[in-house]
């Protein structure tokens, strides 16, 4: 039987904190993909406090950017918040946007920020009644499919691809995600090889990272149409709305995005121009579990499916798997199979695990359900520098 559901006397929100941290990426380890090759990895922990003595943990991701975008969480989004009810998370998102986002808000930065002091809101809720998360959502505890993605399966030999495949797939992955965009050729000779090596019970996906030209996806896509690939993820930019619209006609693999495509507003649009119909907004930028949910029930409406882009650390990780738990029209889990990702392994307790049938499972305990490893926000100051060269 479960406890009775008591919340916590005093929700008021006291300090907000933000925590650049970074770790370098060992030349043995580095994954080059359409943006580049992978030097270091980078993310920004935001801590929330109520006066109760109630902690909350978020994710705000980096940006490419990641010490500015703790300097705008803890110089003046925090300002914007402290004294507000932690429970209050459309009122506080509200405030943010009234005050900052709508107007002259620095658009995606504040989006970034915005998101990892939802989510820590969000974690406070459930610790306040004593819920995991997705149950405080309305889900229900069950099996989300993953694949096996995050920065890995880069540009490399088709056999020494296939080959950091197996074991993923041996540890109960039913589907991965390569990396695209170094050449229409290349990268349809390594789809082939997989596909060759693992047969067509294996999902293959496929992620662009904004590489292709239109005319690399006009090349690709009957190819991809072929092998059975699920979708073909970001071969543009973001905004570069008009390409994605002539791209559909190019095969009939369907295009993907929507990582960064920040909040309601941008993806209304992707949404009516109907080009992109596999949607993947991410609950560290697109302004939180709040407006991942209301970018759900739109999505919803048109019969979309939303398969969230999982960031740098569990905390994301572990958000992504209850928003998933709880929306009706929820698709994979991005499972992270970086080498060495210390954000996943060492920041926070193990996020999730893959079972034998490809199923991650939502965390039972309160809140995200982790606990974060103070520590290590010490031992891992921010590194200067672009994390892709």
């Amino acid at each position: 039987m479960n406890a009775p559901i008591s919340v916590h006397a005093d929700l008021k929100i006291v300090e907000i904190s933000a925590f650049p941290v970074s770790f370098p990426v060992p030349p043995g380890q580095r994954v080059t993909l359409g943006i580049g090759t992978a030097v270091k990895r980078d993310a920004v922990v935001v801590r929330v406090k109520t006066a109760g003595g109630l902690v909350g943990w978020g994710e705000a991701h980096h940006g490419r950017a990641h010490t500015a975008v703790a300097k705008l969480i803890e110089t003046t989004l925090s300002q914007l918040v402290v004294g507000m009810d932690a429970c209050d998370t459309v009122g506080v998102w509200s405030a943010i946007y009234k005050r900052q986002l709508g107007s002259h808000g620095m658009g995606a930065g504040t989006c970034l920020a915005m998101s990892g002091i939802d989510l820590a809101l969000w974690d406070i809720r459930g610790k306040a009644t004593g819920l995991p998360l997705y149950k405080l959502l309305g889900g229900s505890r069950k099996g989300i499919p993953a694949y096996a993605g995050g920065v890995s399966l880069g540009y490399q030999a088709p056999e020494t691809l296939v080959e950091e495949i197996r074991p993923h797939l041996d540890a109960g992955y039913k589907a991965v995600k390569l990396r695209v965009g170094d050449s229409p050729a290349r990268d349809l000779e390594r789809i082939a090889a997989v596909r060759d090596s693992f047969g067509d019970d294996l999902a293959i996906l496929t992620d662009a990272n904004t590489g292709y030209s239109v005319a690399d996806a006009r090349a690709v896509m009957p190819g991809m149409d072929e092998l059975g690939v699920g979708w073909l993820e970001e071969p543009f930019p973001a905004h570069d709305h008009r390409s994605y619209r002539e791209a559909k006609a190019f095969g009939r693999t369907p295009l993907a995005a929507g990582e960064n495509h920040y909040t309601r507003f941008e993806f209304n649009r992707v949404i009516e121009d109907g080009a992109i119909t596999i949607l993947q907004p991410d609950l560290s930028k697109t302004g939180g579990l709040t407006e991942a949910l209301r970018i759900a029930a739109m999505a919803s409406a048109w019969k979309l499916p939303v398969h969230p882009h999982s960031s740098m650390t569990g905390l994301n990780h572990a958000a992504s798997i209850h928003f998933l738990a709880a929306i009706d029209n929820g698709g994979y889990f991005e499972g992270d199979i970086s080498k060495d990702n210390k954000f996943r392994d060492q920041l926070v307790n193990t996020p999730y695990s893959v079972d034998a049938h490809g199923m991650v499972w939502p965390p039972e305990r309160p809140g995200l359900g982790l606990e974060v490893n103070e520590e290590f926000l010490r031992k891992h100051p921010p590194i200067d520098g672009p994390g892709y060269i």
